[in-house]
């Protein structure tokens, strides 16, 4: 059986039970909640469902949701490429309910599906190879007997169900979220498998397949478990686990899905067909089939590599498939050219994937680059790195690892090869302490969770009224204290929801409103306005008198701030597509920020701009502008607006309803923002500056409006006062400064060589001696730094070939720069002898044999620095 078939069959079993086909989501994390980094699981996407913070108009619902685990609590990466079953990415096969049916359903449901007849549209294994687990108990939560008994009744013989603990057989979503005990269907691939032949034991033989959560309980900040409001099903069965026994192999990475994307592999790689399930050039081959997989789908969704987040977790990934590239042998760049092999095997899935590829090929092969010159500085690095008793230091380890990406294990080699010891334990200490903030940094408070707003759920819904007025009349629904406790009335800070509001909530990028509450005997100010629940607008208030629920109030928006927001979130529109215009289709926005003040755009780009693209993109936004065109704006199934070439903005969550936001003829998105209604309300779209964020994304920030003309008056008068003060009509400016710079640059130059003139005719100020039969050559000197104190090196190495010989220069920020050199005749160190100044220097620095440089803060400190390298010598 096919995996494509595999998974439609899934699909249709369940939507035969009555559940909804929902399409896979990103393999990121969704953008409202910082706990959750990457989608580990099927269930992520509607946790605010199982949570009871979320309502939608099903209650039974079926996926194939693309996964990655790559990361904190569910992290494969270190096992994918060494086992038969692990992954970074993968699809989880999943089906849930939301409080409607429970265990009972749940495990009639899968049994079915597993062990039906093929002809019905089920799988037909052979029970005989099955084995469940159920929740032993711990913790205070009883053994699940129920769930034992429940699989007895549906067929399962008493001898194949096992129980297990909470390691096993109770799953979360992270440190906190929704929980529960869970049942592990496991399939016994027969005895020619290595490994025990029961369920969680050592080896590939006996494999889960699927996992039913029976989701009871959150676990809260403090590991404290709560009942959900309503008992929920969440299943995941893994889809290249159960096509690998369907197709009869004895590996995931045998199955249909990645035949396309080995023989990629084996085309540019050194490996002979006889050779290939040689275990070296197997395992490299897994890895990097099963790394092309996550790096497309993450450059999919809008990851690029970077030194942080998400964008660090993709370039580990890449890295790592590129130094098991090299054990296959490849040299050059490859890995991006293996893109085209995934949407191969998967197009079928995923029709958005072929025409995207430009757009990932193009930030993998940047990344591919980058790693090779990360090879080149990592190496220059370890080659200037301090050896402190034969060893390098953990911390120097942790910062090539860190830092600049360079793997563990080529220091270690590159140790070995010099005889030198590399701290490693000095690393992972360095490394637990990084994982220590992480965790700390994922356990980041958050606001959905705070004080009482999870009652937000249960409270009506806020009609948004905002699109059309600015103001209008609403009744408070519900108080909440500064510290989110719900309260009867308040006066002073506060949040106040209301039943319908004018107020935008922050989304999307766009900042919330500002404005004013007003009610019988008193006034509110309104701060800010979000949204912690779904379509539940929360008022930040600064009262003055006493507001009580469900009292009658007037809400008004500040016009003129609301009116600068919208500009700029239609000009954002616009640069959107002029950049794409300008720039290639490959441009995507990657995050945004738009409040009255400006606008922040985020996008996939991998070069600077020039300045005449920049002034082409403000003038192709500038005319859309200025040519007044009415803005479109309608609802429609997020399917239908795709379909007719609607883009969606990345990290944004969509519903099965979406709001088109079009520009005829130039721009259309999916956007729930506050727009204009007619482009003429913009003005000039003037962009203030560009720079890099990441590897492979840019950032422009620009203002509209009345803003722009600030601007433009601003840098008006600031030409002119240039002009005024150069003594000189505005139009000679330009050649005017680069004369100038032109000068400054010569001037710098003749001192620099007066300077060296002066400390090489000052030849007392070197001191020769002999120390132990060697010539120590020290000289002190004013005023050289960098390059012209090492030419000075040079001057004097010519005067002393064979010598040891010491420099220092006080530099004009009362500093002290050193240098030490050894020529190759004598068996002296440079860095050791360098080390033994440092201390009265109060400096910093090291090198190699035959050359060490570095500082210091207390030029007074150079005699005692020079007796101390003598009595070092």
């Amino acid at each position: 059986m096919k995996t494509s078939e595999l998974r439609q069959r899934f699909l249709q079993y369940f939507e035969r039970q009555g559940h909804r086909r929902v399409a896979s989501s990103a393999v990121i994390g969704p953008a409202d909640d910082p706990t959750v980094m990457w989608t580990n699981s099927g269930m992520i996407q509607f946790k605010d469902v199982f949570l009871g913070k979320e309502k939608r108009d099903y209650t039974r619902a079926t996926t194939s949701q693309k996964c990655l685990r790559a990361g904190g609590k569910h992290n494969d990466l270190d096992q994918v490429g060494f086992t038969a079953r692990h992954h970074t990415f993968f699809e989880m096969l999943g089906n849930f309910s939301f409080g409607d049916y429970f265990k009972a359903d749940a495990i009639r449901f899968a049994w079915e599906f597993v062990t039906g007849p093929v002809d019905q549209g089920n799988l037909g294994l052979d029970p005989a190879h099955l084995w469940i687990t159920v929740f032993e108990g711990a913790d205070g939560v009883a053994a699940d007997t129920e769930a034992e008994e429940l699989w007895k009744a549906a067929g399962v013989r008493p001898d194949r169900i096992m129980r297990f603990g909470k390691k096993d057989n109770f799953w979360q979503m992270g440190d906190t979220g929704p929980c529960g005990p869970c049942s592990e269907m496991h399939y016994d691939r027969g005895a020619h498998i290595p490994g025990d032949a029961t369920p969680n034991g050592e080896g590939d033989r006996v494999m889960e397949i699927w996992n039913l959560v029976f989701m009871q309980y959150e676990r809260d900040a403090k590991g404290v478990l709560s009942p959900l409001p309503r008992p929920s099903i969440d299943t995941g069965m893994g889809l290249e686990r159960t096509a690998s026994i369907l197709q009869g192999v004895d590996s995931n990475y045998e199955i249909d899905l990645f035949e396309p994307i080995f023989e990629a592999i084996w085309k540019v790689a050194k490996v002979k067909p006889g050779e290939r399930r040689e275990h070296t050039n197997r395992t490299a081959s897994q890895v990097i089939a099963d790394h092309i997989r996550a790096a497309t789908f993450m450059c999919f969704d809008g990851v690029v590599p970077s030194n942080e987040g998400r964008g660090y977790v993709l370039r580990k990934i890449v890295r790592r498939a590129l130094r098991f590239g090299r054990k296959l042998g490849i040299e050059g760049l490859f890995f991006a050219d293996l893109a085209p092999a995934v949407a191969q095997a998967m197009g079928d899935q995923y029709p958005e994937l072929p025409g995207e590829l430009a757009r990932i090929q193009k930030s993998l092969r940047h990344e591919e680059r980058q790693f090779s010159q990360t090879l080149s500085t990592g190496l220059k690095i370890l080659e200037s790195s301090a050896i402190t008793e034969g060893a390098l230091a953990g911390s120097d380890i942790f910062r090539l690892y860190d830092t600049y990406g360079f793997p563990v294990d080529l220091v270690e080699d590159w140790c070995r090869e010099r005889g030198i010891q590399a701290d490693l334990a000095g690393f992972e200490k360095e490394l637990g302490a990084q994982r220590s903030r992480a965790r700390a940094a994922m356990k980041a408070h958050d606001l959905r969770l705070a004080g009482d707003l999870a009652v937000l759920a249960d409270l009506p819904p806020t009609t948004f009224t905002g699109y059309e007025h600015l103001e209008g009349q609403a009744h408070v629904v519900a108080l909440f204290d500064a510290g989110y406790h719900r309260v009867p009335q308040l006066s002073g800070e506060g949040y106040v929801l209301l039943d319908r509001t004018p107020f935008y909530a922050q989304s999307g990028g766009q900042v919330g409103d500002t404005g004013q509450l007003r009610f019988e005997g008193g006034h509110a100010e309104v701060l800010d306005c979000t949204a912690p629940a779904q379509k539940r607008h929360l008022h930040k208030v600064e009262v003055t008198g006493l507001l009580l629920e469900n009292t009658p109030v007037n809400a008004l928006v500040h016009a003129i701030r609301r009116r600068r927001v919208r500009a700029h979130h239609t000009a954002t529109h616009l640069l959107h597509a002029a950049l794409r215009e300008v720039l290639g289709t490959h441009v995507k926005q990657a995050g945004s920020v738009v409040d009255e003040q400006h606008l922040r755009f985020d996008f996939t780009h991998f070069a600077p701009l020039e300045a005449d693209q920049i002034a082409e993109i403000e003038r192709l936004a500038t005319r859309q502008a200025l040519n007044s065109v009415p803005t479109r704006v309608k609802e429609m199934d997020i399917e239908e607006a795709l379909a007719s070439g609607a883009m969606a903005l990345f990290g944004e969550k969509y519903g099965d309803v979406v709001r088109v936001v079009q520009v005829p003829g130039f721009s259309t998105e999916l956007c729930g923002g506050t727009h204009v209604a007619n482009t003429g309300e913009i003005g000039v779209v003037k962009i203030v500056s560009e720079s890099a964020v990441a590897a492979g994304v840019r950032r422009i920030e620009a203002v509209a409006g009345e803003l722009a003309l600030e601007l433009l008056q601003a840098d008006e008068t600031m030409i002119h006062g240039l002009a005024r003060q150069a003594n000189a009509a505005r139009e000679v400016l330009p050649d005017l400064l680069v004369s100038k710079d032109q000068r400054i640059t010569q001037l710098e130059r003749d001192l620099k060589e007066a300077k060296l003139k002066a400390a090489s005719g000052g030849g007392s100020a070197e001191q020769v001696e002999q120390v132990k039969g060697a010539t120590l050559v020290t000289a002190s000197v004013e005023g050289l730094e960098g390059h012209a104190l090492r030419e000075f090196m040079d001057q004097i190495r010519t005067r002393h070939r064979s010598a040891i010989i010491v420099l220092a220069s006080k530099t004009a920020e009362d500093k002290v720069a050193a240098l030490v050199s050894v020529s190759p005749d004598l068996a002296y160190d440079a860095g050791v002898l360098f080390k033994a100044m440092l201390p009265a220097l109060n400096g910093r620095g090291g090198g190699k044999k035959d050359l060490a440089q570095g500082g210091g803060s207390h030029p007074a400190g150079l005699p005692e620095a020079f007796a101390a390298l003598r009595a070092a010598l």
